[in-house]
């Protein structure tokens, strides 16, 4: 009983952490990026950037101070936070960020990097 109550609670709470920031699908993901209509925002560390992310990605660790400065004035804009994967929550600090910052349509590629990778799409360096 106490492993389907704690099941319960984990679900419910995976129910809300998805409402907060809606997804974005792979599929969706590249076609705003090839439409010049979002913003993305990689949250995975400096290195991690460096050896390949999503492409037009602003680096969180070494751009976050400036964010305010790199996101589009239309504060209704596609915005895109990712981080490594399905598991990872690292993208909720640029999510946040954006959103404080007045941001509305603020979206989650859950996939992340990892996932971005596994369905062979470029990588940006």
């Amino acid at each position: 009983m106490k492993k389907l109550i704690a099941l319960v609670v984990a679900l419910a709470a995976t129910a809300g952490f998805a409402a907060e920031f809606p997804d974005i699908s792979i599929a969706d993901l590249k076609q705003a990026i090839a439409e010049k209509k979002v913003t993305v925002i990689d949250v995975n560390g400096a290195a991690s950037y460096k050896a390949g992310h999503v492409p037009t990605a602003i680096d969180f660790a070494t751009q976050g101070n400036s964010l305010a400065s790199l996101l589009p004035a239309d504060k209704n804009a596609l915005v895109v936070a990712y981080c490594g994967g399905p598991a990872c929550s690292a993208y909720k600090a640029a999510a946040n960020a954006a959103n404080k910052l007045g941001y509305t349509n603020v979206k989650h590629l859950s996939a992340g990097i990892s996932g971005w990778k596994a369905a062979k799409e470029s990588l940006e360096k």
